[in-house]
């Protein structure tokens, strides 16, 4: 009787710890998110599943490109391209990103620009005419989805405040015929 309680104890032990572990691994390493809409066509699909990475910007920063998941609302996410860093000037001229006066290739968006016969991809605009101001503010990032002419981005929301962004995503891990790691 007692061996029987002692390895009933043993699995409780057990299954205790494997919770908790899962507990802090997912409130402080990696969450699973659903992409759901259109703003990241062609890169991500609506219902891709994929991995947030929490623990990347507790130690670094992010990075121009990064796909980053954000609190839009408190209530709801986003997942956008980060574009702007602090302190950028990001312009849209001819269907080309300038940033800092300098070019730069989207090659995740050239499918979509391949395709248009009607008019650019991505509208011109510059910072001042968005956010009224001519860089991105410290302390914040510009995003920008990539399927441009379907999505709610800083064009709309303005910039967003780092410490509002929960993590970088990189893995889609559903549907299993489309794991892939995204750029």
């Amino acid at each position: 009787m007692t061996k029987k309680k002692n390895e009933l104890l043993e699995w409780i032990k057990a299954l205790t710890i494997a919770v908790l572990l899962a507990a802090i691994i997912r409130y402080f390493f990696f969450a699973p998110i659903v992409v759901d809409g259109f703003s990241m066509m062609p890169t991500l699909h609506t219902q891709d599943r994929m991995i947030v990475n929490k623990f990347s910007y507790k130690i670094g920063e992010p990075k121009r490109f990064d796909i980053v998941v954000f609190h839009a609302t408190s209530d709801r996410d986003y997942i956008k391209r980060v574009i702007g860093l602090p302190g950028d000037t990001v312009e849209y001229k001819d269907d080309t990103l300038i940033i800092n006066g300098k070019e730069y290739a989207e090659p995740y968006l050239e499918d979509y620009q391949n395709q248009l016969i009607d008019g650019p991809l991505t509208e011109p605009f510059n910072l001042e005419s968005i956010i009224g101001q001519p860089t991105v503010p410290e302390g914040h990032i510009f995003v920008m989805g990539d399927n441009r002419r379907q999505s709610k981005d800083s064009r709309h929301i303005g910039t967003v405040p780092i410490e509002e962004v929960m993590g970088k995503t990189s893995l889609v891990y559903w549907p299993i015929s489309d794991i892939r790691l995204t750029e």
